[in-house]
């Protein structure tokens, strides 16, 4: 028999569970639950290694349901299987306060591995997720200790595949050979507007072999020893990501909404939640769980301990043998950064002109080579975003163990695996690097990167019109006021050398995520680098004072501080008191006490006058009504970066003339 009664009885519970949590809620998507039922039963119960008493077990096998809008999937199985998640949360699913919201959320629900819900995003995570137990298991293991060894599933459907970020992340997975991901794709032909083939007539599986992947094809997706023969094969495939291509009915069961749109995205209704429950053999009772599914279910948290206490037994052996390798293993599995990672951060001297993004690949490389468990890598720019950690190899074909990960252009998958890299644990503040006007390409994750609070740090150079040739298609103008609006995300755009090895400083300690962003070209050396790094860390502070207080006070970021330091110097050659502060972060400033930001931008002073290479948008804040913000509100041009600056009015000379008017 290929299902069991015991096993229809199993995927019937999910089904009815997430069936009647939606219609409770009266919101959410029951489709996929019900036709992907199954494949997850499959999956959960006779493969996935994990402990359902302790989530955070380092080598679990990782799940992610990357189809997000079916999270009641996911939430039946963790409550079915015994993690801390009851049958009120189920019931209060989409509410105020649950821990089952409407997509599942990593930061909220116990055995949740990543945020998922805007489509392909889950899919991009999970590639990070697999690439970094292939380098951890490199870095980790030894001849008798396979202390890293596990496999990473993705559930993924018709839309995920459709978007272009999960088509990024699975040509880099083919591309490495990660053999241990696996995505079952729930190919049920139907989309929130109808059939797929209405806008998606591909051979799926054509183009991820193309990609490097092996596939395979199962007819009958509720058929579970063919589902489960085809995860067997999988495993067999040690060099390859492979696809599992489930041909499933969404809905199934309901007899007038199933294999069809109307099942996707709303409730069933009551009447056909009815007449389902019937064709299922099922009682009418709402939320009702049979003893003998759950005690069926319940054998994961004996099968879980046992695997983790198997794991136990190995992990102390390799720990007494490899006690120096142990302890590398804890600070990295604990994010922890090894007493004097930065003593080797250089302090750059005045007298030399640096572009920052030079100076951020002196720093970056004297940090890495004290944290070696930290990778990253860029969006086929090093040579521009400085972003090799020299002495290390590159990743390439079937080669995904190397810490200098070649994206290639794929600014959006990038994104995603390398907060897939972050979710994992073990991988210390992955970074990943571009050009800045191209974190629009890279921004749905960097969204979901903050959403979560990942510590990732995403790098961005050629930072404005300083980049001066390539023209407006190149010169981000609103991109920091763009990233400055994503909550929890902290941005950072030093002025100098120093200002930039304080900014790496400051992102590597920090728990969530940050922004780092550079220039291209030179730049002064700012004097007194220790009170530099103090200020930074505080994400704002004077630069350049007078005696007492002033009467106009000159605010910037990044390379435009130089402008107005070159104005304050005239205005105070003209007796005109003014003070320069310089404000890399505004969220690290806006976290200081009331009265470090008194003494820095003291209320009474309300003369005053920010400039910045970026749209004025924000920067009122600062300034006040009474303020005036010098910037570009329009695109660029192609020029010489000297000419752009005079043309566009970001000179010291405008800078002066407007604190004059000011007065």
């Amino acid at each position: 028999m290929a299902t069991s009664d015991l096993q229809t009885l199993a995927i019937n519970t999910i089904r009815t569970l997430s069936m009647d949590a939606v219609q409770k809620a009266n919101s959410g998507h029951p489709g996929l639950p019900m036709g992907a039922a199954p494949m997850a039963y499959t999956l959960w119960s006779r493969y996935l290694r994990h402990n359902p008493h302790n989530p955070h077990w380092a080598n679990r096998d990782r799940f992610i349901l990357s189809a997000g809008h079916g999270s009641m999937l996911i939430y039946s199985l963790l409550y079915l299987t015994g993690y801390d998640l009851s049958l009120d949360e189920i019931k209060n699913f989409r509410q105020w306060g649950s821990k089952t919201p409407g997509h599942p959320e990593s930061f909220v629900t116990p055995g949740v591995e990543t945020t998922t819900g805007p489509l392909g995003a889950g899919a991009g995570n999970a590639v990070g997720f697999a690439l970094a137990e292939a380098f951890l298991a490199k870095y980790f293991n030894r001849p008798g200790y396979n202390v890293v060894d596990h496999y990473t599933y993705a559930l993924v459907s018709d839309g995920d595949l459709m978007e272009g970020v999960a088509s990024e992340a699975a040509s880099l997975a083919g591309h490495w050979g990660l053999g241990k991901l696996i995505y079952l794709y729930d190919d049920n032909k139907i989309t929130l507007d109808g059939k797929a083939d209405m806008t998606f007539t591909e051979d799926v599986g054509a183009r991820f072999r193309a990609y490097g992947w092996h596939t395979i094809d199962v007819e009958d997706g509720n058929n579970v020893e063919t589902i489960s023969a085809a995860i067997a094969e999988a495993h067999s495939h040690v060099d390859q990501p492979t696809l599992i291509l489930i041909h499933t009915i969404i809905g199934y069961g309901s007899p007038n909404k199933g294999n069809s749109s109307k099942a996707h995205g709303s409730p069933l209704g009551a009447d056909e939640i009815k007449l389902t429950k019937e064709f299922y053999g099922w009682p009418q009772e709402d939320f009702y769980i049979p003893g003998e599914a759950l005690e069926h279910f319940r054998e994961a948290v004996e099968r879980g301990s046992v695997q983790e206490q198997t794991w136990n037994s190995v992990f102390e052996q390799w720990r007494a043998e490899y006690p120096d390798l142990a302890a590398e293993w804890d600070r990295a599995m604990n994010g922890e950064l090894i007493y004097g990672w930065d003593a080797d951060v250089p302090v750059f001297k005045p007298g030399k002109l640096i572009a920052t993004r030079n100076a951020s690949g002196d720093v970056l490389n004297a940090i890495a080579k004290h944290v070696p468990t930290m990778i990253g890598g860029d969006a086929d720019l090093a040579g521009s975003t400085k972003t090799l950690i020299k002495g290390a190899g590159d990743t390439g074909p079937k080669n995904p163990t190397e810490r200098n990960l070649r994206f290639g252009v794929r600014e959006h998958g990038m994104g995603a695996i390398v907060n897939g890299l972050a979710l994992h644990g073990g991988i210390i503040k992955p970074y990943s690097a571009t050009f800045l006007t191209f974190s629009d390409y890279m921004r749905p994750t960097i969204r979901l990167g903050a959403l979560m609070g990942v510590p990732a740090i995403y790098v961005f150079t050629h930072d404005s019109i300083g980049l001066g040739e390539d023209g407006p298609t190149h010169q981000p103008i609103e991109h920091f006021a763009a990233l400055r609006a994503i909550p929890q995300l902290k941005v950072i755009r030093p002025a100098d050398a120093n200002e930039t090895a304080a900014a790496w400083k400051v992102a590597m300690e920090l728990k969530g995520p940050s922004v780092l962003i550079f220039t291209r070209q030179d730049l002064p050396v700012l004097e007194d680098a220790e009170r530099i790094h103090e200020g930074v860390a505080h994400g704002g502070y004077i630069l350049a004072d007078c005696e007492g207080t002033p009467q106009i006070i000159l605010l910037s970021s990044g390379s435009e501080v130089h402008i107005a330091h070159e104005a304050y110097k005239k205005l105070m050659a003209d007796g005109i008191k003014a003070r320069v502060v310089s404000l890399p972060s505004w969220e690290i400033f806006e976290e200081q006490d009331a009265a470090y930001k008194e003494r820095v931008l003291p209320a009474k002073v309300t003369a005053r006058v920010s400039i910045e290479a970026g749209v004025t948008q924000g920067w009122h804040r600062y300034v006040g009504s009474a303020g005036t913000a010098i910037g570009i509100d329009h695109f660029g041009a192609s020029a010489p970066y000297e000419i752009i600056y005079e043309k566009f009015g970001l000179t010291p000379e405008a800078v002066i003339n407007a604190a004059k008017k000011l007065l």
